[in-house]
């Protein structure tokens, strides 16, 4: 039944969707890339930091200003990634607990293969609390905009002719953005009698 989405005007409109999610995905992962792995030209670099919220507490003794752009810069960093997950997924029909689980894992999985890569590049160093804010922010994200868009998306009426033939399901444990095919296709062609030759 999932595949039934993909027919009509709201199947077209579910694959624009998944291909402009899945560019941008590719365009942020680019970006984070190139603000996370360029190596940096710096005389010292502080140890690996392995310890869960040292950091946080060592930004928080800087001073609130300076506390909140660097843990503001951690929040923010994959946080578009709440967004543009779900959206390269293009599901609609989505348990939102199961949507918010998968794409959080998946935050955390690109926060630290960064963290990880960092370890090659000179002067940058593993910072496990840049995982932990990283995870918290693509979570943040999900949550603030993910469920609302897919409302929208799923009460969102089709315009005159779209959806021809489909009604949204109701009840039985489905989804509210699932269609079904409901009217006929038509009359049955009929074919003419031919009669036997003796």
């Amino acid at each position: 039944m999932g595949g039934v989405q993909r027919h009509g005007s709201d199947g077209s409109a579910v694959i624009r969707l998944r291909a402009a999610g899945l560019i941008l995905l590719i365009a942020h992962l680019v970006l984070v890339a190139w603000l996370t792995l360029r190596p940096r030209d710096v005389m010292w670099v502080t140890a690996a930091n392995l310890e869960p919220l040292a950091g946080i507490k060592a930004d928080l003794a800087l001073g609130p200003l300076e506390a909140a752009r660097r843990i503001g810069e951690g929040l923010l960093l994959l946080a578009p990634l709440g967004v543009l997950l779900p959206m390269a997924g293009g599901r609609l029909a989505v348990s939102p607990w199961a949507s918010l689980f998968r794409t959080v894992m998946a935050g955390a999985l690109v926060s630290l293969g960064i963290e990880l890569a960092q370890t090659v590049v000179p002067g940058r160093v593993v910072d496990v609390d840049a995982v932990l804010l990283n995870t918290l922010g693509v979570a943040l994200a999900h949550l603030a905009v993910v469920p609302v868009w897919r409302g929208r998306l799923r009460r969102r009426k089709p315009g005159p002719g779209a959806g021809r033939g489909r009604r949204p399901a109701g009840g039985g444990g489905r989804g509210l953005g699932m269609l079904r095919d409901d009217v006929s296709q038509g009359a049955t062609p009929r074919i003419p009698r031919v009669g036997i030759a003796p």
